[in-house]
């Protein structure tokens, strides 16, 4: 059978007779056919492994795992119970809360454990964090519901009358930032007393920098910022992740075969997953398009947008090409020609709620997972004192990459006086991020880069997450006077 990979083909003597893909299945079969390119080319294997191990499950299960029912309702008790004590008591944001309780109730049964008091809640909870392949669960699946929930509500008209800012910002500013930020920690950590090799810090800098669109939207749509502003952070956030993760891919493959790919194959890559995902995406957004018109059960077609994005997640996988990037464009198509044109009033209100829905239990039972996975960071020497450097070193780059570039341009950009502080501190880190950082192959460099990044996580949304809506505000009034 021929293959339907859009990579080039790399001779089998390049390979291990037995080698394999993540977890140790899903042999990798290539044909004696070559490319025009060296077929032997180290850096483009590392990418095509990397991808692999991206894109394919694997697990951490013991021999005998918990079964995933019982996963399901823990993790939806212990969201629930969250989501409802933030609610009574701490009146935050529901993602910010329920991360912040998660994570202060694993710290709690970490210093409970050194002090000897119990070692019984700590381990129980590290075991059922352990049962969840954090990267597989996002990636695989969360990843595509929350991407399309997201975009369903992207005004299609308003994002073309933007496009170029958000081009701009989403390839551009996300490249830059990656170059500042790898960079700049590769000359600060040796001063902190942190070994980190150059390749590994522009990888770290590769998966830090693309905002978070699960965490930007679920915080920006309650900050009250002028609807143009939020089109230009929500979309930039929505693009510049599959962006990211191309560029992330690349660098890994670089940071792991010790050899730097090629321009053109940089270029072709770039080319392959982000076109690719954006034309799939188009497709896929046309087929479901016709699907819904031709019927008029809200029932049907509540289902036949959740069959889209799952199944057209996993053969945008196959495909590889960018999954996040089909998912937004597929979510902005139904969402404004879907809704103009193929769907019915009492379908309108129904897909509304479903994927409102998905989008709040999922966003909640993530940012639990953020919480919970701090006790399998580890963070060996000072390398809490190198997160909090990292936030600031992220936090720069997106002031060198972004604020300073619009505050330039000034109203060329058509934003609010003031807009620059808002995108700079809008620019929120998380989960994905997380996950990126837990696909590095195991060894001390991903330690290092994992515990760097769970700390700019958490502090970008407890600190940024925290503080965007007073710093809305404040543009606002500035505006104003």
């Amino acid at each position: 059978m021929r293959s339907t990979s859009p990579f080039p083909k790399i001779p089998s003597s390049c390979w291990n007779a037995d080698a394999t893909g993540a977890g140790g299945s899903n042999p990798v079969k290539f044909c004696e056919t070559g490319d025009r390119r060296s077929p032997c080319d180290p850096a483009f294997r590392a990418f095509v492994t990397v991808r692999q191990n991206l894109y394919t499950p694997y697990s951490r299960h013991t021999s005998r795992p918990r079964p995933m029912l019982d996963i399901v309702a823990i993790f939806l008790v212990i969201t629930a119970l969250l989501a409802y004590l933030n609610h009574r008591f701490l009146r935050l944001p529901t993602t910010i809360g329920v991360m912040a309780s998660a994570l202060g109730l694993s710290l709690t049964f970490v210093g409970l454990a050194a002090l000897g008091i119990t070692h019984s809640l700590h381990d129980a909870e590290e075991a059922l964090v352990r049962s969840v392949d954090f990267g597989d669960v996002l990636l695989q699946g969360m990843l595509s519901l929350l991407l399309f929930a997201g975009a369903l509500h992207v005004n299609f008209r308003q994002l073309k009358a933007y496009r170029m800012q958000v081009i701009a910002l989403a390839v551009l500013s996300t490249i830059a930032s990656t170059a500042i930020i790898g960079v700049g920690m590769w000359l600060l950590l040796p001063s902190l007393g942190v070994v980190l090799p150059l390749p590994y810090c522009m990888v770290f800098g590769a998966l830090i920098s693309p905002t978070d669109p699960v965490a930007v939207m679920g915080i920006l749509h309650s900050s009250g910022a002028p609807k143009n502003l939020e089109l230009v952070i929500v979309g930039e956030s929505l693009f510049n992740d599959g962006v990211g993760v191309v560029i992330f891919a690349l660098l890994s493959g670089m940071a792991v075969s010790g050899v730097t790919p090629t321009f053109q194959t940089g270029l072709l890559t770039l080319l392959r997953e982000a076109g690719g995902g954006l034309v799939f995406g188009a497709v896929l957004g046309y087929v479901t398009f016709r699907l819904l018109k031709s019927v008029d059960h809200y029932q049907v077609e509540v289902l036949i947008t959740l069959a889209a994005v799952m199944g057209g997640y996993a053969l945008a996988n196959h495909l590889h090409v960018s999954g996040p990037l089909a998912m937004v464009v597929a979510g902005v198509m139904i969402g404004n020609r879907g809704r103009a044109d193929a769907m019915s009033e009492t379908t309108r209100r129904y897909v509304d709620m479903f994927w409102e829905l998905i989008d709040e239990i999922l966003n909640a039972v993530l940012f639990v997972l953020i919480g919970m996975e701090v006790l399998l960071v580890a963070f060996p020497g000072r390398i809490l004192l190198a997160g909090a450097c990292a936030a600031v070193v992220t936090l720069l780059a997106r002031l060198l990459t972004v604020g300073l570039p619009v505050a330039a341009v000034g109203q060329a950009f058509r934003l609010p006086r003031g807009a620059w502080t808002v995108l700079t501190w809008g620019g929120l880190r998380g989960g994905i991020s997380v996950a990126l950082a837990l696909s590095i192959p195991a060894g001390p460099e991903r330690n290092v880069v994992l515990a760097l990044t769970y700390c700019v996580v958490v502090l970008s949304i407890l600190g940024q997450g925290l503080t965007v809506a007073s710093v809305v505000k404040l543009t606002l009034k500035r505006q104003a006077d």
